[in-house]
């Protein structure tokens, strides 16, 4: 464990085997830290946050901050971070209110970029890239491996589906299903995503499948209920069409067209 001269650390920090703080960082109260994790320096992590293993926080991130939301009265929730994940410079989370989950979540393995800002009641999965400068306003559920571009601005209580992709520059305001294509202001559907799919490992069998059950879905000019139930009819019953349909059936803010 190393920690800088000039850092200033709360008394009843947890800080496990290897971790690392860098000049001039503040950690303040309620907060542990998993092992071999590295803090650059001038990182702030307010308070009531959960970090794990393994994990990189560069130069000016803001962790555990309030929420941006009028609603909240200083009820005490937490941030709770998983392992192996990377922030970049300036990047900011905030600790949720005390709404729907009660606490701000991210998962493993993810790459959040240089000015992203994840609010509260946020709830990541694991295997998610977001690039420079996007932002997810509050209680939105992002999937795994879903992909996020630059500059992209996300309404709250959006759902991202696993394995999608949404272009940069875009303004989502409906859920994104799982392994499609989104981009555009406001975003709409361009398709699967193809190159990630394939990435991925999903068998051609698998992308047949999806890009039916997408067919049937978004081109045919059927009514929702009536496509997904042709799909689940007439499409192979694989996990991956089956999760298809069932996220947009429970969709309620509507899916991007």
């Amino acid at each position: 464990m190393s920690v800088h001269s000039t850092a200033i650390v709360s008394p009843d920090v947890v800080l496990a085997e290897g971790v690392e703080i860098g000049p001039y960082s503040i950690i303040g109260p309620g907060v542990t830290i998993g092992k071999n994790t590295v803090l650059g320096s001038h990182v702030f992590i307010e308070k009531d946050t959960d970090i794990g293993e393994g994990c990189r926080i560069s130069p000016f991130c803001s962790i555990g901050g309030d929420p941006q939301d009028l609603k909240f009265r200083g009820e005490k929730t937490r941030v709770v971070i998983g392992n192996y994940n990377v922030f970049r410079e300036y990047v900011t989370i905030n600790r949720a209110t005390s709404a729907d989950i009660g606490v701000t979540i991210i998962g493993d393995h993810n790459l959040i970029m240089a000015y992203c800002h994840v609010a509260h009641n946020c709830k990541l999965g694991n295997h998610i890239v977001m690039s420079n400068a996007s932002h997810l306003a509050g209680h939105i559920h992002v999937d795994d491996y879903a992909i996020i571009s630059g500059m992209v601005g996300v309404h709250q209580f959006t759902r991202i589906g696993a394995h999608s992709i949404i272009g940069g520059a875009s303004a989502v305001t409906q859920d994104v299903p799982p392994y499609v294509t989104a981009a555009g202001n406001h975003a709409r559907l361009y398709g699967l995503n193809l190159i990630g799919l394939k990435r991925r490992g999903f068998s051609s069998e698998t992308i047949s499948a999806l890009k039916e059950a997408y067919q049937i879905v978004f081109r045919s000019n059927m009514l929702r209920e009536d496509a997904i139930e042709k799909v689940r009819q007439t499409v192979a019953d694989t996990p991956e069409v089956r999760h298809f349909v069932d996220f947009i059936s429970l969709s309620e803010r509507g899916v991007c067209r």
